[in-house]
C-alpha cells in the first residue's frame, strides 16, 4: 500500500503539529497532495483508468478548497506549505 499508518503518522507530525492531530488543514493538504501524486503516476501508466481520474479530479478540487479556506485564514501559513510541498499556484 503506497499510504501506510506510518507515513501519515509522520506526515501529520510534520505539517499538523502532532501525529494525532489529524484534523489540520495543512496535514489534510499534505495527504491529499501525497495522494494526488501517487494518482498521477498511476494515470501516465494507465491512461484509459477512468475511475481514477474522476477520483483525481475530485482529490484535487477537495485541495483547492482547503488551500482557499488557509489563504484567508492564515496567508503565511499558506506560503510556507505551498513552498514547502512544491505545489503550483
Amino acid at each position: 500500500m503506497y499510504l501506510t499508518a506510518e507515513i501519515k503518522k509522520s506526515m501529520f507530525k510534520e505539517h499538523g503539529g502532532s501525529e494525532k492531530n489529524t484534523g489540520t488543514s495543512e496535514g489534510q493538504i499534505a495527504i491529499f497532495t501525497h495522494r494526488i501524486n501517487f494518482l498521477t503516476k498511476h494515470l501516465q501508466e494507465n491512461p484509459k483508468d477512468l475511475s481514477t481520474k474522476r477520483s483525481l479530479v475530485n482529490l484535487v478540487g477537495k485541495r483547492k478548497s482547503l488551500l482557499e479556506y488557509l489563504k484567508a485564514k492564515d496567508i503565511a501559513a499558506y506560503r510556507a506549505l505551498i513552498k514547502k510541498l512544491e505545489i503550483r499556484r
